[in-house]
């Protein structure tokens, strides 16, 4: 059986903007997406800690140090807002116990402060 597990996150990245007239997709500072093994056109979802709003789009290369949610979900988040980006993957039951997601934590600038793996706490 395989698991849907949290591969990545960038936790409490700042939006930077948001541009309503862009098809569509959530633009991420390329050394961000690195650090948490995100490729454009990866599907993430947002959540956005100042609203409770959530949405999935998909990644395209941005600016250094930008957010910007683009097309529909620019509606959803506004510029200043504190949001989490994750990504997900399938993972065998076997493989469970080795896993581990990459946590990106970011500063306000969205520069990153540490990049990490979270303790494993089975009972």
């Amino acid at each position: 059986m395989k698991r849907h597990m949290l591969k990545s996150k960038i936790h409490r990245a700042t939006v930077t903007d948001a541009d309503l007239n862009y098809e569509g997709s959530i633009s991420i500072d390329p050394v961000l997406c690195k650090a948490a093994d995100l490729v454009e056109f990866e599907k993430v979802d947002v959540y956005d800690i100042d609203n409770g709003n959530r949405l999935t789009t998909y990644v395209i290369w941005g600016k250094p140090g930008e957010i910007c949610l683009n097309g529909a979900a620019a509606r959803l988040v506004h510029r200043g807002d504190k949001v989490i980006i994750c990504s997900f993957q399938e993972v065998e039951d076997t493989d469970i116990d080795a896993f581990k997601p990459k946590l990106v934590m970011v500063n306000a600038d969205n520069s990153i402060k540490h990049v990490g793996e979270p303790p494993i706490r089975r009972p």
